[in-house]
């Protein structure tokens, strides 16, 4: 099964579409590429207008939700290394991510919500999809998600 197949497949089970526009919030494009490196502006948890996981890990989202977010936030990631490369079967690593969680205060599990992206991220690209990470928490993020990934990836 191509890395494609497995994308629509994350998608339907998440219970979003990633083939419509992947909006971004000012004056700045969401990927750059560098001969053979793509850098990838951070994700939020955005589907069309509606940012679907919102408010503080640990208080307004469970851990549950903020792993959905940090999926979605995968997701679009790799909808726009899709539409860069015109397949996912193009990416030859994914160097690195950072996962940025609005936290409440004592919320410790930033780690596990990375989980989300980092899970989805193999499962989709299968062993170039294994990176380098960090997970951090914030006290917020833009539009109040609960979660915003960037990512950094390498093709042929």
């Amino acid at each position: 099964m191509s890395c494609d197949e497995r994308f629509a497949q994350e998608a339907q089970a998440l219970g979003y579409r990633f083939d419509g526009e992947i909006k971004i919030g000012g004056n700045y494009v969401p990927l750059v590429r560098d001969g053979r490196h793509l850098y990838l502006s951070g994700q939020i948890p955005r589907v069309g207008d509606t940012v679907v996981v919102t408010g503080a890990a640990g208080a307004d989202a469970s851990l549950q939700d903020a792993q959905r977010a940090a999926q979605v936030c995968a997701m679009r990631a790799l909808a726009l290394l899709q539409r860069a490369l015109g397949t996912l079967d193009a990416v030859t690593a994914v160097l690195r991510i950072t996962v940025y969680v609005q936290s409440a205060p004592g919320f410790t599990q930033q780690s596990e919500v990375a989980d989300g992206a980092s899970d989805l991220l193999f499962r989709v690209l299968g062993p170039a999809g294994a990176h380098t990470r960090t997970s951090v928490g914030v006290l917020q993020l833009p539009k109040n998600a609960t979660v915003e990934v960037d990512l950094i990836a390498t093709t042929d």
